[in-house]
C-alpha cells in the first residue's frame, strides 16, 4: 500500500500549528512594541509566560525575556496548573481624555487589546487582558465567573525578567516611598531586603531602550504591590502587601466578578517614558460631573523654614501676605492648627487669608499610624468626613492635605478613594502626604492635586544626607517617581533649614518647572523669597503649575535634565545639572514652531548664591549652550 503525499504535509501542518497555538502575539497600532505569550495547551508545564520585545531599526530587541503570569486565591491557584481556552480578536483602543493638572491638559492613546482566556485544573476561569500601546503595555487578571462569597486573592507570580547586564534605578522599598532610587546594575539591595518600590527604572543592556514599571488604576478591591527580586536578583515578582510589613491585612478580599490592577510597563527612548500618560490612560475615566471648581496652583508653605506646624497665628499670617505679594494663589495651614495661638486662632487665620484674596488649605492626620501630630481624627469615618467637610465649606477652606497613612493594603486604598469622593462632594482638593505613590486616581478623581511619596525637600529637616546627594536625585526623579503622577516635593528653597543644602540658587529655581504637581507647595520663608533679584522673583510670580504639554529636550538620570512645559503660547523651560562638577547643557529648539522668539534665560551666576539673566533671540533648529555650575542649573521661558 502506498503512502498518499498528503499524510507528511497533513503532520507538518499539525506540527506547525501546535507552535503557532502556544504563542500568540498583540502588537502596538505603530508596530514598535510586541508582546509574545507562551500559552499552556497539552503541555507538561502548564505555565504562561510573556516577552516583550521593542523595534530597533526594523528588528524587534528583547526588553523582557520570558516573564511569568499567575495568581493565586485561598482556594484556588492559577499558576502552574493553566490551560488555555481561546484568544478574543484584537480590539483598536482609541481614547480621549482631558486632565485638569499633569503633564499636558489633553491627553490621547492608542493601543491594542486581546483577551487571553484559561482554565486552572479544576477547570475554574481566569481571563488576563493584554493591552499593547504605542508607549507600552498593560495588563491586568480577571476572575470573570460570579461568587456567593467574598474570594481571598493572596498573591500572584507575575515575574517581570531584566535582560542580563541591565542598568536600574529602583526604590528601595518604603512604606512612604521616600528614599532614593539608586542606579544599580546587580539589583542588590546594601540591606539585602530586595524589596522595590514603585516606579522602577531601567536600561536594557547597551541599547538606548528604556523601561519604566509600575501599576495603574487601583480600586477599592485592590491592594498595592511592590516588587521583589530576593530568588534570583534579575526576576521582579509583584508581591502583595504581608504581615512582615506590619499590615494588618495581607492581599485583598472581594466577590467575583474581580479584576486586578492593570500592570504597566512604560517602553521607549528615554523621552517617551518621561513623556507618558499610560498611568492615567489605564485608569478609569473621571467620575465628577463638574470640575470647573477645581484649581491648580502655587501654594505658600510654612512647615519647612520653621521645621513646625501652624500653631503661631502671626506666622501663619506671614505666609498669607507671602501669598499675596507673589501672586499664589493658595496657602497651606500645616498641623496643629487647631491649638493655634499667638494672637489667633484658625478661624481669625482663615478670615485673614480671605481678606487678602488668598485661598487657604488646612492639613489632617490621616489617623491611620501616627496619632500625635493633631488634628488626628476627623476623617476616619464617612459620617465624621461629612461633618468635617460641611464645616471647612462654611468656614471657607478650599482643600486638604492628608498625612501619615499607613500603607498598601486593601484597607487604606479604599480610605484614599473614600477620602476623594467624599471631598469633590464639597469642592474640596486633596494633597496625600506620607502615602502611596500616583496610580491614575488623578484622572478618576480630578480632585487629587498631589502626592508626596518622594525623598523631598522636607527632609532637610530631617538628616543632612539629602545635602549631598540632592542633585543627583533631583536628575533622577523626572525619569522615576515624577512619571507617574503629581509629586509634591515641596521644592525651591534658598536658605537652610535644619540641615544645610548646596545646589544652587539658579538650580532651585529650575524645579518650579522640572518636578510637575498640581499644588506646588513653595516652600521657603518669606524673607527668603522678598530678597531675591527682580528677575528670578518675578518669574515665580508667573510660572504656571499646571501646563498644556510637556516634553524631555535632553537628560540622563542622576546627570542631567532639561524639561519644556507649555502653557497657552508660552513655553517654559528647566534645566538641573546633576553632577558635583560644571556641566553645559545644550537647549536645542527643534520643538518650536517656525518663526523668531525671544528666550528669557535666567541661570547660575558667578557662584552658586547668584543669578544671571539674558534675553537670547531663538528659533527652531537652534542649539544653545548654557554653562552650569556644579549642581546648578537653568530656567528660561520663550515669548
Amino acid at each position: 500500500m502506498g503512502i498518499s503525499l498528503k499524510q507528511p504535509l497533513f503532520f507538518l501542518f499539525f506540527i506547525l500549528s501546535s507552535f503557532i497555538i502556544n504563542a500568540q502575539e498583540v502588537i502596538s497600532p505603530n508596530g514598535n512594541i510586541k508582546i509574545v505569550l507562551n500559552l499552556p495547551k497539552n503541555n507538561a508545564s502548564h505555565e504562561c509566560f510573556f516577552k516583550t520585545l521593542y523595534k530597533v531599526e526594523n528588528r524587534f530587541v528583547e526588553v523582557l525575556p520570558d516573564s511569568k503570569l499567575g495568581i493565586n486565591r485561598t482556594d484556588e491557584q492559577f499558576t502552574d496548573n493553566l490551560l488555555f481556552i481561546a484568544a478574543s480578536k484584537p480590539v483598536s483602543i482609541h481614547d480621549k481624555y482631558k486632565m485638569v493638572c499633569g503633564k499636558r491638559c489633553l491627553c490621547e492613546n492608542f493601543g491594542t487589546e486581546k483577551t487571553f482566556s484559561f482554565q486552572n485544573s479544576n477547570h475554574q476561569p481566569l481571563n488576563i487582558v493584554f493591552r499593547v500601546y504605542n508607549d507600552g503595555i498593560a495588563f491586568r487578571y480577571v476572575f470573570p465567573n460570579y461568587s456567593d462569597s467574598a474570594k481571598s486573592i493572596i498573591g500572584e507570580e507575575t515575574t517581570y525578567v531584566l535582560p542580563d547586564s541591565t542598568s536600574r534605578w529602583m526604590q528601595p522599598y518604603e512604606r512612604s516611598y521616600e528614599n532614593f532610587y539608586p542606579l544599580s546594575r546587580t539589583g542588590v539591595d546594601k540591606q539585602r531586603k530586595q524589596e522595590w518600590g514603585y516606579p522602577a527604572l531601567f536600561k536594557v543592556n547597551n541599547q538606548s531602550i528604556w523601561g519604566l514599571i509600575s501599576e495603574a488604576d487601583i480600586s477599592e478591591n485592590n491592594c498595592a504591590a511592590k516588587l521583589c527580586n530576593l530568588k534570583n536578583a534579575k526576576e521582579y515578582q509583584v508581591t502583595y502587601p504581608s504581615p512582615r510589613d506590619n499590615f494588618k491585612q495581607t492581599g485583598v478580599k472581594a466577590m467575583l466578578p474581580w479584576n486586578s490592577q492593570w500592570h504597566t510597563l512604560i517602553i521607549g527612548q528615554l523621552s517617551d517614558v518621561v513623556e507618558s500618560t499610560l498611568i492615567t490612560d489605564v485608569s478609569e475615566s473621571n467620575k465628577l460631573t463638574e470640575t470647573s471648581w477645581i484649581k491648580p496652583g502655587p501654594v505658600s508653605w510654612i512647615y519647612w523654614a520653621n521645621n513646625r506646624g501652624s500653631k503661631d497665628y502671626k506666622k501663619v499670617v506671614e505666609y498669607v501676605d507671602l501669598a499675596e505679594e507673589m501672586n499664589w494663589p493658595y496657602v497651606l495651614i500645616d498641623w496643629e492648627w487647631d491649638v493655634m495661638g499667638n494672637g489667633g486662632n484658625i478661624i481669625d487665620a482663615l478670615n485673614y487669608a480671605k481678606s487678602k484674596g488668598i485661598k487657604p488649605m488646612i492639613w489632617y492626620n490621616s489617623g491611620t499610624i501616627w496619632l500625635d501630630p493633631t488634628p488626628n481624627d476627623r476623617l476616619l469615618t464617612a459620617e465624621k468626613r461629612a461633618k468635617e467637610f460641611a464645616w471647612l465649606n462654611k468656614i471657607g477652606v478650599f482643600g486638604i492635605k492628608v498625612d501619615f497613612f499607613a500603607g498598601d493594603q486593601q484597607d487604606m486604598m479604599k480610605y484614599y478613594i473614600d477620602i476623594l469622593k467624599d471631598a469633590a462632594k464639597y469642592h474640596l482638593m486633596v494633597n496625600f502626604h506620607g502615602a502611596t505613590v500616583p496610580r491614575g486616581w488623578a484622572r478618576t478623581y480630578p480632585n487629587l492635586m498631589s502626592t508626596e511619596a518622594v525623598y523631598g525637600a522636607e527632609w532637610y529637616n530631617n538628616q543632612p544626607v539629602l545635602t549631598d546627594k540632592a542633585a543627583a536625585h533631583n536628575t533622577t526623579l523626572p525619569f522615576t517617581r515624577n512619571v507617574i503622577g503629581s509629586m509634591d516635593y515641596t521644592p525651591v528653597t534658598f536658605s537652610n533649614s535644619q540641615h544645610p543644602h548646596i545646589t544652587s540658587y539658579a538650580h532651585e529655581l529650575a524645579l518650579s518647572v522640572v518636578f510637575e504637581s498640581g499644588l506646588q507647595h513653595f516652600a521657603d520663608s518669606p524673607s527668603a523669597y522678598e530678597s531675591l533679584p527682580a528677575e528670578p522673583k518675578e518669574f515665580l510670580k508667573t510660572v504656571p503649575v499646571a501646563c498644556d504639554n510637556t516634553k524631555l529636550l535632553d537628560g540622563y538620570p542622576g546627570e542631567k535634565v532639561i524639561i519644556a512645559r507649555k502653557k497657552g503660547n508660552q513655553w517654559y523651560i528647566g534645566g538641573l545639572n546633576g553632577k558635583d562638577e560644571s556641566q553645559t547643557l545644550i537647549v536645542k529648539f527643534d520643538f518650536l514652531d517656525k518663526g523668531s522668539y525671544n528666550f528669557q534665560l535666567i541661570k547660575d551666576g558667578k557662584d552658586d548664591k547668584s543669578f544671571s539673566s539674558e534675553i537670547i533671540r531663538v528659533k527652531r533648529g537652534d542649539a544653545l549652550k548654557i554653562e552650569c555650575l556644579p549642581r546648578g542649573g537653568f530656567v528660561g521661558v520663550i515669548k
